[in-house]
C-alpha cells in the first residue's frame, strides 16, 4: 500500500500549528493569570508551585516542538526538493536500483503539496531531461523515465530498438558491452536535444518486443527509461 507522505505531513503541520495556536491565544494567558493570582496570594511564592503552574501541557509542548521542524520539512520538500530512492532498473546504467537523489521541485514550475495544482509557470521539460512524474493510472505511483517526445512530436520505436523522432534517427553511438553482462546487454551515446546519456539495450530481447508508432498529444510526453 502506497502511503501519502506529503498528505500526512501537511496534517502533521497543520495540528502542531493548531496545538501552538491555542496554547499562544488562550492556554498561555491563562498560565500566567494563574501565576500572577498565586504571587499575589503569597509573599514568598514557591518555586516548585511556579514551575507546575507555568508548565505546558505535554501534547502543546510536542506539538510546539515539532511545528518549526515539520514546517521546515514541508516547505523544503514541497518547493525546493525532495528525496528520491530508484525503485528499479529502468534508469539503469544512469541511475541504479537503490540510488538516492535530490529532485528539484520548482523547474517547471511551483505547486501546492497534496492537490498537486501548479501556482507559479517556470518552465517547460525539454527533451533529454530525466523527470519524477505521477504514473496516471494511479498517482499515488512516482515514475523516472527521459523525456523522449514533446508535445506534438510524432514518436517511433522500431523492433529493432531504434528512436526516431519527427522521422530522424536519433544520435547513438556504440559504447560497448556492458561490464559484466552475460551477452547481449549493449551501452550505447545517445544524444536527446543538448543531453547526452548513455543507453542500455538487451539485444537478445529484440525480436519478442515489437516497435510502434506515437504522436504525442499537446500538454503530454512522451517518456522512456535509458534501459531498453
Amino acid at each position: 500500500m502506497s502511503i501519502n507522505f506529503p498528505l500526512l505531513l501537511v496534517i502533521a503541520v497543520a495540528v502542531c500549528g493548531f496545538l501552538a495556536l491555542v496554547d499562544l491565544i488562550l492556554l498561555a494567558p491563562r498560565r500566567r493569570a494563574a501565576i500572577a493570582a498565586y504571587q499575589g496570594r503569597v509573599d514568598d511564592p514557591d518555586d516548585r508551585v511556579l514551575e507546575r503552574l507555568s508548565k505546558e501541557p505535554l501534547l502543546v509542548e510536542y506539538g510546539k516542538s515539532f511545528f518549526p521542524v515539520l514546517a521546515i520539512v514541508l516547505v523544503l520538500r514541497s518547493f525546493l526538493v525532495e528525496p528520491f530512492q530508484i525503485p528499479s532498473g529502468s534508469m539503469k546504467p544512469t541511475l541504479e536500483v537503490g540510488d538516492f537523489i535530490l529532485v528539484n521541485k520548482f523547474a517547471y514550475g511551483i505547486r501546492l503539496p497534496v492537490i498537486d495544482e501548479k501556482i507559479i509557470e517556470v518552465d517547460n521539460p525539454q527533451r533529454g531531461d530525466v523527470m519524477v512524474f505521477r504514473y496516471p493510472s494511479d498517482p499515488t505511483i512516482n515514475y523516472i523515465k527521459r523525456v523522449v517526445g514533446l508535445p506534438g512530436d510524432q514518436i517511433e520505436y522500431t523492433q529493432g530498438k531504434r528512436l526516431l523522432v519527427n522521422g530522424e534517427p536519433v544520435a547513438e553511438k556504440l559504447i560497448g558491452e556492458e561490464p559484466g553482462s552475460l551477452g547481449g546487454a549493449m551501452l550505447y551515446e545517445e544524444r536527446l536535444g543538448q543531453i547526452e546519456h548513455t543507453i542500455r539495450k538487451e539485444m537478445t530481447r529484440m525480436r519478442r518486443e515489437p516497435g510502434g508508432q506515437w504522436v504525442v498529444p499537446q500538454g503530454h510526453y512522451f517518456m522512456m527509461g535509458d534501459n531498453r
